[in-house]
């Protein structure tokens, strides 16, 4: 709350749209996953954000880097579409608001690492309470079980917590379309801790898109290194 006062009304509205964002996002993308394959509610997620890119990276060098780890993702995640619509609205919804959510992201990040994750914090603050009132009749009913409430705190900090702070760390060190290309790292970087932690070895067509998506990451140069 402190933030809230000493900040301008610009930088309020700004960190009050981060909040809405990230509330709706999250919602969306859980919606969404209890109707569709994760691979392809990945896929409409990341739709988003390789446009950002491709509108970022202007050089044919990043180009040509920005199709290779577009098609070392589509291998990786193996797409297949669905009928169910109401599914698609969600996971399109979630994509629309990835890429707000790095537009935003950007703009908080202006106030450098430190002030950038503080101000991450007020926006969560801000999507707690606009969730709250929907998420608590759901969650209720967990209450009564502690492994759902533990589990849902150890979802919380690994999906939300961890990755938006590394995020602001990223965003305030790469250009808005260079962190956008960065994120075709996930699904590769998923593969890989899958076969270290839980013994799940990569099938040949996986190490072909793991192989693209890096070759990808060592073509790629920032704006200020070209």
């Amino acid at each position: 709350m402190r933030l809230f006062a000493r900040i301008g009304r610009q930088e309020r509205l700004l960190l009050v749209g981060m909040g809405a964002c990230l509330a709706l996002m999250n919602c969306s993308f859980y919606l969404a996953l209890a109707r569709l394959p994760i691979s392809l509610v990945a896929a409409i997620e990341f739709v988003g954000s390789i446009g950002l890119a491709l509108y970022g990276l202007r050089t044919p060098r990043n180009r040509v880097a920005l199709s290779m780890a577009v098609a070392g993702v589509f291998i990786l995640i193996n797409v297949r579409w669905s009928s169910d619509l109401v599914g698609l609205a969600w996971a399109f919804a979630n994509g629309a608001l990835f890429v707000l959510y790095i537009v935003l992201g950007h703009r908080i990040s202006r106030a450098g690492a430190a002030g950038g994750i503080e101000r991450l914090g007020a926006a969560m603050a801000v999507a707690f309470i606009a969730v709250f009132p929907v998420g608590i009749v759901q969650a209720a009913r967990a209450f009564s079980h502690p492994m759902l409430v533990f589990a849902g705190i150890g979802v919380g900090i690994c999906s939300s917590v961890i990755p938006y702070v590394c995020d602001q760390l990223a965003m305030a060190r790469l250009s808005r379309a260079s962190f956008a290309l960065m994120l075709t790292l996930l699904p590769a970087s998923a593969t890989i801790i899958g076969a270290i932690v839980l013994g799940q070895v990569p099938s040949p067509r996986e190490m072909t898109g793991i192989a693209l998506v890096m070759a990808a990451m060592a073509l790629h140069r920032p704006a200020e290194a070209l």
